[in-house]
């Protein structure tokens, strides 16, 4: 081990502490400040794990001295503490302490460094099993060659085990393949074929809201889930059921809200500018939703965003009962998710959404309302809503 990479070695602690701040959905910069190291360091760290947490150290176990002990035993040695009241002290068998300082310690008068025993431990303690792909090269050049043809590493792992069915060792996990191009130390693939993946990121990105925090999902207390939604939705034969979620501007830093009718694929838009906060979220959907007919009120599908934390303050407010969408399914707010890509006409990826007033939102809706939809026969949104609402039975629409 050289000089320099012992200048830039962190100890095991501080390591966990700075990935415990990264789990918890702190920035690079923000964890590395937290467990008392350079940002420069924090990257350094998060860059040589590929950004995959879960290459990531985890606390070691009790049965190890940890360094905060041989800190401890430093100064004891130091002052000439016998070994024997030293492992009293720490709680540990004197035998431990024994091997410690036997094992580390330098010099003609018995010096021992805490800092470099706990290096010396951790380099020790190292035994890498060597990457699946690193050892096998038919499996290897398979996989580079696939994804130089821009095939993803699900794919990959997908069609190896149905070409090769009966080879067990031709098989992959795409979590397998990720990491050989990620992370450092099991560079089995080439750095250069990340850009291949559809992203082309060279290194795993964990998704941020807006104040640079990673998105946590299913943290809002009393969700119903999209289960418990009335059947008659799914058949869009009743109008009033909508799905709803946010389009976001550059940096993430300003939305706007989408509703779309089930039925009828009437889009509705929200005025936010003060951003996803979830009163002004409340406030913005409460006032659109009570401007409906009473018919048009049944419930509401949105994801798990944390925009929906006052979910049970706008049902209160307006009687539309609200479901929550499983986690990473967008296909259960299908019509949203539609119309959301249409709206990108008017609201490109990447601009700041919030130059937009309330009048062009009005006009945007009125006119994606005005487009005759395949789906709907030729019909528009605008259209089918009038016809369907002419059709309802007075009596069940109010029950």
């Amino acid at each position: 081990m050289t000089e320099n990479d012992r200048r830039r070695w962190l100890s095991r602690d501080v390591r966990v502490a700075f990935w415990d701040q990264i789990r918890a959905g702190l920035p690079v910069e923000h964890a590395a400040r937290a467990a008392g190291v350079s940002p420069a360091s924090g990257r350094r760290l998060f860059e040589q794990a590929g950004g995959v947490i879960t290459n990531a150290p985890t606390a070691c176990s009790s049965r190890y001295l940890s360094l905060a002990e041989r800190e401890e035993i430093m100064v004891l040695h130091a002052q000439d503490v016998p070994r024997a009241e030293i492992a009293r002290r720490l709680g540990r068998h004197r035998s431990t302490i024994g091997r410690e300082l036997d094992r580390n310690s330098t010099g003609g008068g018995g010096r021992y460094r805490a800092s470099t025993a706990q290096h010396i431990a951790e380099h020790r303690a190292k035994r890498p099993k060597p990457a699946k792909l690193a050892t096998d090269p038919v499996l290897h050049d398979r996989v580079q060659q696939d994804l130089t043809a821009r095939w993803s590493p699900e794919q990959i792992a997908a069609r190896l085990k149905r070409d090769f069915p009966d080879q067990p060792r031709m098989h992959v996990t795409h979590e397998t393949i990720y990491q050989a191009i990620y992370v450092q130390g099991r560079g089995a693939l080439r750095r250069e074929l990340a850009a291949c993946l559809r992203t082309g990121r060279a290194i795993r990105k964990p998704h941020r809201t807006s104040d640079g925090r990673r998105t946590r999902q299913g943290r809002i207390a009393g969700m119903v889930p999209i289960s418990e939604r009335p059947a008659e939705a799914a058949d869009r034969a009743v109008p009033g059921h909508w799905e709803g979620d946010l389009i976001v501007g550059k940096d993430g830093r300003s939305v706007i809200g989408t509703l779309v009718e089930r039925s009828t694929r009437f889009c509705l838009l929200l005025h936010l500018p003060g951003g996803k906060d979830a009163a002004a979220v409340a406030e913005a959907m409460i006032t659109v939703i009570r401007g409906l007919p009473q018919e048009l009120r049944r419930s509401l599908a949105w994801d798990q965003g944390t925009e929906m934390a006052q979910h049970a303050t706008i049902t209160l407010a307006t009687d539309m009962a609200i479901y929550f969408c499983d986690p990473h399914s967008p296909w259960q707010r299908g019509s949203n998710e539609n119309t959301n890509g249409l709206l990108r006409q008017y609201f490109p990826t990447g601009t700041d959404l919030s130059v937009h007033t309330p009048t062009d939102l009005a006009k945007v809706a009125a006119e994606l309302n005005g487009r005759p939809r395949k789906t709907l026969g030729w019909d528009t949104p605008a259209e089918r809503l009038a016809m369907l609402l002419s059709t309802q039975d007075p009596v069940a629409t109010t029950a």
